[in-house]
């Protein structure tokens, strides 16, 4: 066999591979994307007649612990603090783990609310390192502040669960503001299924040229930076469609770090946060679906599409670069940390589906989308390039990925209607086309990238610079 007919053969091989991933994936895709907007309609049409009040009277309401890690917030913590305190909620603590910043995190903490050390009785129930102090406000009687040695957010995750006195906790980030009703949203299902509900999880949205005054956001407005408004389609994408449908079969890996409630008592005995991993959030509910299914306890990890956290997005290239590349370092160690899992009957829809899936598409993704840049260059060398093929093949892909994107904008209009004027509707229908060509290329090599970083044993977060949801400029890592 000569170079050229190996190299043919080679390039056949590679065309039908590329052509069956392609149908496999945008076959997900689809079910994911109608399984999605039926749930996602559904829970719009609910909303308009529960009462939430009824919730707030009920006796049958649980306490909720709020942990927020803060490292180097001095820029927005004390408007996230405010806004935790405004929460409609019956019964709630809010825990904020200054974990060993920099700058004066703690020092604002202490001026704004008038905070003083108080002795706090604990259990090291997860382990995570030293706790220096705590303090508490005769303002504000919910919350409580711990300062602790630095050892990373999970860490300072663990820190909340000791201090926390209530059976569900809410992990959030410093950076986020809550929506006055988003805990009584997200504490549903643990009301509706008090016995098999374990972990909730909401919407997160960026914040980035929202108008927020007294840490609440009074006015929804877009921002004319273009990586923040790229983000924003990709969030109603993966949050209304990805999310949403995992939920339906329970097969849902992963409650964002920025707001998640969990049951406290199944977090603890699954052994907390992981320190050693950058995916916290995942890597943990993963190991629960683990612990559960072993356990044969039978319980729900749910989405709920209504709850609302608003978070700064990356406006830079350079810190969009690092958060992609350690979200995707993250989803690696989960899934080759509970690679035992994968295909097993005995871990039901998480098992036998989810994580093939997540493997297949979601971690491999990237590098079979940029072994086409080796490929066809490789193919029209060789004069077997079959250019009809390779332009029918790419329109046809890049006319799915549009279809995804502008799909997941209108059904945010039609269920949620958050940015209700059509020029902000319009805008984001267009970057919904415009992600297509050139920005989903450029974040597929940073995760590719994502390989060689773990492989040489990455963990690291790296630095990232934060604007600051009030408008001023702070780094933060």
């Amino acid at each position: 066999m000569s170079w050229q007919d190996l190299g043919l053969a080679i390039a056949l091989g590679y065309n039908h591979l590329i052509l069956l991933y392609f149908l496999a994936i945008n076959t997900q895709y689809l079910v994911l994307m109608l399984v999605g907007f039926r749930e996602t309609r559904r829970a719009g049409r609910e909303m308009q007649w529960r009462d939430l009040r009824r919730l707030m009277r009920s006796p049958l309401t649980p306490p909720i612990s709020v942990i927020a890690p803060a490292y180097n917030e001095e820029a927005n913590i004390a408007q996230s603090v405010r806004s935790l305190l405004m929460l409609n909620y019956p019964e709630y603590e809010i825990i904020v783990v200054n974990d060993g910043s920099k700058d004066q995190t703690l020092s604002v903490l202490i001026e704004r609310f008038g905070l003083r050390p108080v002795p706090r009785s604990f259990e090291y129930a997860v382990p995570c390192h030293p706790i220096r102090a705590v303090y508490e406000s005769p303002e504000h009687p919910s919350l409580v502040v711990v300062d602790k040695e630095n050892g990373g957010k999970a860490d300072a995750l663990n820190a909340g669960l000791n201090l926390s006195l209530y059976p569900l906790f809410c992990a959030i980030d410093a950076d986020s503001v809550l929506e006055d009703d988003a805990l009584l949203r997200v504490v549903r299902p643990f009301v509706e299924e008090p016995d098999v509900t374990v972990a909730t999880g909401g919407v997160i949205r960026i914040a980035n040229g929202c108008d927020i005054r007294g840490g609440r956001i009074v006015g929804v407005s877009l921002t004319h930076r273009f990586l923040p408004l790229v983000q924003i389609v990709e969030y109603l994408r993966g949050f209304l469609f990805g999310r949403m449908g995992w939920s339906r079969i329970n097969g849902l890996l992963i409650i964002s770090g920025a707001f998640g409630l969990f049951d406290k008592r199944a977090a603890v005995l699954a052994g907390g946060y992981a320190h050693d991993t950058v995916g916290e959030d995942m890597e943990l509910v993963v190991r629960m679906h683990q612990w559960l299914r072993k356990a044969g306890r039978p319980y729900r990890v749910r989405f709920v599409p209504d709850p609302v956290c608003w978070t700064e997005a990356p406006e830079t290239w350079r810190v969009l670069r690092r958060q992609r590349n350690r979200w995707h370092r993250g989803l690696i160690d989960t899934l080759w940390r509970h690679r035992a899992m994968f295909g097993r009957p005995r871990f039901g829809v998480v098992g036998l589906v989810s994580m093939p899936t997540f493997v297949l598409f979601e971690m491999l993704g990237p590098l079979i989308e940029l072994s086409g840049f080796v490929i066809v260059p490789l193919c029209y060398g060789l004069g077997i390039l079959n250019v009809r093929f390779m332009q029918v093949f790419l329109a046809v892909s890049i006319l799915y990925g549009i279809l995804i994107s502008v799909s997941a904008v209108l059904l945010e209009d039609m269920a949620f209607r958050r940015y209700p004027r059509a020029r902000d509707l319009s805008l984001l229908v267009l970057i919904g086309v415009l992600e297509n060509l050139g920005y989903r290329q450029v974040t597929a090599f940073w995760r590719a990238r994502a390989f060689w970083d773990y492989w040489r044993g990455d963990l690291g977060w790296g630095r990232m610079e934060r604007r600051g949801i009030s408008g001023t400029r702070a780094p933060s890592a």
